[in-house]
């Protein structure tokens, strides 16, 4: 529920305090859902095997991680951020190689120029009760373009904060990039007058860029 307090976060006893967008948030504290799928197994032992490889760098290359963390903060917590750790770094860009299939990386990459993101608005139809989910996209996306999406959900949700791992932008034809098949493979086939939300950011060498972020409701079949 919401509450009047000072701005907190994490664990303490039985609570669990959290900003939300409408303020300060306190819960009872439940262990969550480990339904262990074959996505989330797979994130898992990406992350496990570039925790450990981060032992196996020298000592020269584990202190240029370290150097160019220190350019790079995290994202604000409670309104104060500051540098990663070089493991940090390293962890961050190289699960998200991993996640691509990419070769990994032992020195810290540049942080790049990106360019702008192509995809546009997504564009949901609905015939014989069959949906087809496309992103505009006048030109070719960027490789390794990373597809985040929602499950269906409310369309009265304005926001949505669960995204999960589709795969890579797929290349568009007829100016758009049609993502039906990545989304049916993880969600099925969404229902008439359910709300998708999509996330759309580049990947160059490990580093993401912000965001494009979408949304549309499955129309009535026709």
């Amino acid at each position: 529920m919401k509450i009047l307090d000072i701005p907190q976060s994490g664990r303490r006893g039985l609570y669990v305090s959290q900003g939300g967008r409408y303020g300060q948030i306190s819960r009872i504290f439940a262990v969550p859902a480990n339904p262990r799928t074959a996505p989330q197994m797979g994130v898992r032992r990406t992350f496990g095997a570039v925790a450990a490889r981060w032992r196996t760098l020298t000592e020269e290359q584990r202190s240029a991680w370290r150097a160019a963390a220190q350019a790079k903060n995290t994202v604000p917590r409670l309104g104060q951020s500051g540098p990663m750790t070089g493991s940090q770094l390293f962890a961050k860009i190289n699960c998200t190689l991993g996640l691509l299939g990419l070769d990994q990386a032992d020195a810290p990459p540049s942080f790049p120029e990106f360019p702008d993101n192509p995809v546009g608005a997504l564009v949901i139809t609905n015939v014989g009760g069959v949906a087809t989910l496309k992103l505009a996209c006048p030109a070719t996306p960027g490789d390794n373009t990373m597809l985040r999406a929602s499950a269906p959900c409310s369309q009265g949700l304005a926001y949505c904060e669960d995204y999960r791992i589709l795969g890579v932008v797929p290349a568009p034809a007829q100016g758009s990039c049609d993502i039906t098949s990545l989304y049916k493979a993880r969600y099925g086939n969404p229902v008439a007058g359910t709300k998708v939300f999509v996330r759309v950011n580049q990947n160059v060498n490990g580093w993401e860029d912000v965001p494009v972020e979408t949304w549309a409701i499955v129309p009535a079949s026709t």
